[in-house]
């Protein structure tokens, strides 16, 4: 038949088949009846009080000390779980946490007597781990697991931890009192130099509101200058702005303008085209059609006066061909003349200047009376002691002409009066 147990418990078979035995912890298992046997043991945790009374320490003083155990039989480890059923098979929870205790107990003294009481009051976590270590590996052998060990309580019969207690409150109240006039020292310092500090720190509290004070005002200034800047360089901004925008408006109108005038140059070279060709079909077909009559007409005319030309020149080459024997035959004649006259000249010499003199008279009165001849009107205002008139102006051209013979003497040299007298 079946048999089962919970994890708090583990069972074990023998008999029959079954050899080794079976141990199960918490689990099921089959038992033939009358063959096989099964026995129980418990797994659940045991909680010892382990007390220790009046154990003399190291130094003899005796004490009692009180500890609390906590410990179980390990059935996950089957080692453990074996040791545990050879050693307890068939006892009861309560025997089983006795023999427990007897030996956390002699662990316990054991371990109590290496120690002075000073050791185990002041330093309780090292006293139950030292407790823990021995009697963990005596238990292990039978099975048992130690889960923990915690020192519970010290005392003594003999006031021995009071008067400790005494030296160390006594110890403490003097640590105390010397604590609290050191801190009270201290405090007084901490006060001044705190003071201090605090002078120090409104001097530089001062300094720094001085220098914050400074700061803003410079950096308000600079804000201000930057401030003013941005605000006439917007200005001066708005105001190209509007000037490029009037510029762009007059530009726009100008071009609307330029656009109008393209217009109406269109319009105009049209209109111009237009009265090209009504002026071509009205005035310029029936004036070319005139052109060209006229130019035939003046073709003919250039063919004749070409013609009349060449035959006036031809008449005029003949003309001065006639003329030019002419002139040559007298240009002879003159040559002769002038020869002769040469001829003269150097025979009668004074003689002949002289005829030639008296034969450009006539000539020179003529150029002197010319600007009298030609005046249109002529004023005279007389003082009453000369002629007036007609009379007057012959005898100014005669006395000019008298007055000849002088200027002639001077330029050349010869006296005309004298060469008459010798050529008469």
């Amino acid at each position: 038949m079946f048999y089962t147990c919970g994890p708090n418990e583990a069972m074990v078979v023998s008999g029959c088949l079954r050899s080794p035995p079976v141990m199960i912890a918490g689990g099921r298992v089959f038992v033939l009846p009358c063959f096989q046997k099964i026995q129980r043991i418990s797994l659940n945790i045991l909680t010892l009080s382990v007390k220790s009374e009046k154990v003399y320490t190291r130094r003899g003083v005796p004490i009692s000390v009180t500890g609390i155990a906590q410990m179980k039989i390990q059935g996950q480890n089957k080692e453990m779980l074996a040791a545990a059923c050879q050693m307890f098979m068939g006892k009861s929870e309560g025997e089983i946490a006795q023999i427990a205790l007897e030996t956390l107990e002699g662990h316990q003294r054991a371990i109590i007597a290496h120690l002075t009481v000073e050791e185990i009051y002041r330093d309780r976590k090292k006293f139950s781990e030292e407790v823990f270590k021995v009697a963990s590996s005596d238990l292990f052998n039978m099975g048992i697991s130690v889960v923990s060990y915690t020192l519970k309580d010290v005392h003594d019969d003999q006031d021995y931890l009071h008067s400790l207690g005494k030296s160390r409150t006594a110890q403490v109240q003097k640590d105390a009192r010397i604590g609290e006039a050191q801190f009270k020292r201290d405090a007084v310092i901490r006060e001044a130099h705190a003071k201090q500090e605090k002078i120090s720190a409104q001097h530089v509290n001062e300094i720094q509101m001085a220098m914050a004070q400074r700061d803003y005002e410079l950096k308000k200034a600079s804000y201000d200058i930057e401030v003013n800047t941005k605000k006439a360089e917007s200005e001066m901004a708005y105001q190209l702005q509007v000037a490029k925008t009037k510029q762009l408006i007059e530009e726009e109108k100008m071009q609307v303008q330029v656009v109008e005038r393209s217009q109406q140059i269109m319009l105009q070279q049209q209109e111009i085209t237009r009265k090209e060709k009504e002026l071509e079909a009205k005035v310029k077909k029936p004036a070319e059609a005139t052109r060209y009559q006229i130019e035939k007409l003046a073709e003919a005319q250039r063919a004749q006066l070409i013609m009349e030309a060449e035959a006036e020149a031809e008449s005029i080459r003949i003309k001065g061909d006639a003329e030019a024997f002419a002139v040559e035959a007298k240009g002879r004649a003159e040559a002769e003349q002038m020869a002769k006259k040469a001829e003269a000249f150097q025979q009668y010499k004074e003689g002949a200047m002289v005829d030639m003199l008296l034969e450009q008279l006539p000539l020179m009165a003529e150029e002197i009376s010319r600007p009298l001849a030609q005046a249109q009107k002529i004023t005279m205002i007389s003082s009453g002691g000369t002629e007036v008139g007609a009379a007057k102006l012959t005898g100014e051209v005669l006395d000019i002409m008298t007055r000849l013979p002088a200027t002639v003497e001077k330029l050349t040299g010869v006296n005309i009066s004298q060469v008459t007298t010798h050529m008469g």
